[in-house]
């Protein structure tokens, strides 16, 4: 009797999605943003890959970090997709969450109607619309402007936007000529420009400045910038079961890169606000690159320290512990 209530007590304390080892979950919960990180994910599900350690694996859509911090704070999600310095800023929080790998390294770019801009420089004094005021993609950019010399108060007029959805309605309906975006929205903005009717309205808009080659320049580095990848939240304490969804997504992940029809058609399938044809464009230009956290930790704590000199709160104040980087 003793034996049976301490294991309805731990069974309790560890949730009801907690799973022992040798046991097969009834579903996997993993949340995500209609961002690129996540759609390797919608792979797995349309192919069952995970049966052999649950029945279902649901995906759960968050549309900003506070939807996202509800989720994990609930407990409501087993894995994550995520930008790298929200799942920091969780952890520092003391949400139990640890990054498992890091699998997007450049979504980052500008997109104009003027084509003859080819560097940050060229867009000093101009009007550029940027989604989310103070997070990463901002905070990137601010940081590249300064240390090519640039203040990004006083040479550029920065319109802030709820979202990068908004800039790109902006930018094709002629509200405003230059955006920061991040893939696949820059891709759709592309592609929308090039439609009837709206192609009357906004019939040019070009790729820009990539924010990744101009990390590399500043930096001296390869350009690579540590993004987004997949957290697990504390509660999932079985290893198998880990190891099973690092591994299918990185086969998954895989498959996207090297499908973009037919990945298209299927993300656009199950997130209403994607495109086919604007998901399909952007695989090529996106840097896929699947490494686990541990391994990526050197350039997770560069990237957080560059974030953390111009808003510490973009990581939670402080570089995560160890801990943080599932398998140290």
């Amino acid at each position: 009797m003793k034996s049976f209530i301490s294991t309805v007590f731990t069974l309790l304390l560890l949730g009801s999605n907690s799973l022992i080892a040798g046991e097969k979950l009834d579903k996997i919960v993993v949340s995500g943003p209609f961002a690129s990180v996540s759609h390797p994910i919608l792979h797995i599900i349309e192919t069952n890959a995970l049966s052999d350690v649950a029945d279902k694996v649901e995906f759960k859509l968050w549309k900003n970090p506070d939807e996202l911090r509800a989720m994990t704070i609930k407990g409501d999600v087993d894995f994550v997709a995520i930008p790298t310095n929200t799942a920091a800023i969780l952890n520092n929080k003391g949400v139990d969450i640890r990054l498992l790998n890091v699998s997007v390294w450049g979504i980052l770019g500008m997109i104009s109607r003027d084509n003859s801009l080819k560097t940050l420089k060229d867009f000093k004094g101009k009007k550029i619309a940027v989604p989310f005021r103070a997070d990463m993609p901002d905070i990137v950019f601010k940081q590249l402007l300064k240390k090519e010399g640039l203040d990004p108060k006083e040479d550029f007029e920065l319109l802030y936007v709820a979202s990068p959805v908004d800039a790109m309605q902006m930018l094709i309906m002629r509200r405003i000529d230059h955006a920061l975006l991040a893939e696949p929205a820059i891709s759709m903005a592309l592609r929308k420009t090039k439609s009837f009717p709206v192609s009357l309205v906004a019939p040019d808009l070009y790729r820009s400045v990539d924010l990744q080659d101009e990390w590399g320049k500043v930096f001296d580095t390869n350009g690579d910038v540590p993004e987004a990848g997949i957290a697990v939240m504390g509660h999932v304490k079985d290893e198998h079961v880990i190891k099973r969804f690092k591994e299918e997504y990185a086969k998954s992940l895989e498959w996207y890169r090297a499908n973009p029809k037919e990945a298209g058609k299927l993300v656009a399938k199950n997130i209403d606000m994607l495109s086919e044809e604007g998901i399909s464009d952007s695989i090529s230009h996106i840097r896929f690159k699947n490494v686990s956290a541990a391994e990526a930790k050197r350039e997770l704590e560069f990237f957080f320290n560059v974030l953390k000199e111009e808003e510490p709160k973009s990581i939670g104040g402080k570089l995560p512990q160890n801990s943080f980087y599932y398998g140290l």
